[in-house]
């Protein structure tokens, strides 16, 4: 599935770019299309996320049929879920269901840029070795 490829290699690095390089706290507000805005990266996130479960069910080459591209989708899901709680944290109330939040976001929180760098690893690796199951 070509066009799924496609989105792996495209988000997994644009994902990484944002965890790497762009302010930890999103421009609220900000009406251009910007990495450090909230809404690009909410709509970022979720693609990452979605696209990474379409990486885990595709097969490759008709080898193996439920095992597609392991890593990028394993690192897709992952940076997806780091953005999508980034939003839901800036986003949502103060609750418990938000302190448990915060919990998970600073575990995530002091390894942010090494990750970001996995996801520009990730991308750059499916991109130049397609044809390998697990990579």
């Amino acid at each position: 599935m070509l066009p799924v490829y496609l989105l792996s290699v495209v988000l997994n690095a644009l994902t990484g770019i944002i965890l790497s390089f762009c302010q930890e706290e999103p421009e609220a507000g900000a009406v251009s299309f910007s990495l450090n805005n909230e809404t690009v990266r909410l709509v970022i996130g979720g693609l990452t996320f979605i696209t990474g479960i379409l990486k885990i069910l595709s097969p490759v080459r008709g080898n193996v049929p439920v095992v597609g591209d392991l890593f990028p989708a394993i690192v897709g899901l992952a940076g997806g879920l780091i953005l999508l709680f980034d939003f839901y944290r800036s986003k949502a109330p103060d609750s418990i269901a938000v302190e448990r939040v915060e919990r998970i976001v600073a575990i995530i929180g002091r390894n942010r840029k090494i990750f970001g760098f996995v996801c520009i690893a990730a991308a750059a690796l499916h991109f130049i070795f397609y044809e390998i199951i697990f990579l």
